[in-house]
């Protein structure tokens, strides 16, 4: 069967509706053993059942879309005065964004990292996953900065939540190329979605693996049984991915227009995915995004040390874009040391008067 556009297989195709809803994603996979931040089972109504499960969970507390994505319809409360705002708020953004104002309530985790699991799953049933990636640099819920595997997980935590989610993906009967997101914090994972699609980040997963996520997900497409299982899938180095936005790298204002100058860098390890060109004109329409850099290295010094000089190589002109932004990122002490979290690239940018 089709749900959402996404086929499933397996005898029980009920056992969830997935994943366009995510309060139904949410209640599947808690009865499937993932564990998820504590909240409301289902959309919250009035403000007083609100009130009720917020001091339940206790303050802060998230709300958010059931329909959303990207940061839309997504506010945080930090004390009782500041629900009802946070609510009418979070409600009139995702009836605006997604023609839909349910909205559903989290506990406001203080430091988590944004951890994500890319699995591969084929008609037979088997389901594999590539490992792990770090997208907790953001702004305003959205991801700048991905690296794969995760500075803050080691080869035992990999292979956990890898195993706990391609299990769960075969109960359910999962089929195609897909992502299981967490927010991670003091050890422990907490799910938040999935993206049953092929993500902006998904180089950085083929960089380690040297599988390429798009021919599979062709393959599977077309019926094709996945060639590797889990045993064969290896772990290699590094790899940091930079989107590279046509935008002001500190305000983050938008910057169409006509690209006088470009020039790719190049050598080992070193990938850039992008259809511009020098005399190609930004429109003003669309997602900001003009290119991804992506650097691959033996250890993640080694991929910082090939970012920094290819971050310094990559020349985009006539726009504004974030290039500078990166350029000082890959300078940072907590960057280098992998210590960061969802918060860290806002509080960094408020420091710099951005």
């Amino acid at each position: 069967m089709k749900e959402h556009g996404i086929a499933f297989i397996g005898p029980d195709p009920e056992h969830i509706r997935l994943m366009g809803d995510k309060i139904a994603a949410k209640q599947a996979v808690k009865e499937l053993g993932i564990p998820t931040v504590p909240g409301s089972d289902g959309a919250v109504g009035s403000d007083e059942e609100a009130t009720r499960i917020a001091e339940g969970i206790g303050y802060p507390v998230l709300i958010k879309a059931t329909a959303g994505g990207g940061g839309r319809g997504m506010k945080v409360a930090q004390k009782p005065s500041d629900l009802s705002l946070a609510l009418t708020t979070a409600r009139a953004e995702a009836k605006t964004a997604f023609g839909n104002d349910a909205v559903y309530m989290e506990k406001y985790l203080q430091k988590p990292r944004h951890i994500e699991v890319q699995v591969l799953a084929d008609a037979t049933g088997r389901v594999i996953h590539l490992g792990e990636r770090d997208c907790s640099l953001q702004r305003r819920h959205q991801k700048v900065w991905e690296e794969a595997g995760s500075p803050a997980l080691n080869a035992e935590q990999r292979e956990e939540i890898g195993s706990v989610v391609t299990h769960a993906l075969e109960k359910l009967g999962y089929l195609g190329a897909g992502t299981v997101e967490f927010l991670y914090e003091d050890g422990s994972f907490y799910f938040i979605e999935m993206n049953t699609r092929l993500q902006v980040e998904h180089p950085v997963s083929e960089a380690i693996t040297g599988i390429d996520i798009v021919r599979e997900q062709i393959r599977i497409a077309g019926g094709a049984p996945l060639e590797i299982e889990q045993k064969d899938v290896t772990f290699s180095g590094h790899a940091i991915e930079c989107r590279i936005n046509a935008e002001n790298a500190f305000t983050f204002q938008p910057s169409p227009g006509l690209i006088t100058q470009f020039h790719t860098p190049g050598g080992l390890g070193v990938r850039f995915d992008s259809a511009i060109y020098a005399g190609y004109r930004i429109p003003p329409y669309y997602d900001s995004l003009a290119g991804k850099l992506i650097v691959h290295g033996r250890t993640r010094n080694e991929c910082l040390m090939r970012l920094r000089r290819a971050l310094d190589e990559l020349v985009v002109g006539g726009v504004e874009t974030t290039i500078p932004l990166f350029q000082r990122l890959v300078r940072e002490h907590d960057i280098l040391n992998g210590d960061y979290n969802i918060h860290w690239l806002e509080h960094y940018l408020a420091k710099k008067g951005a």
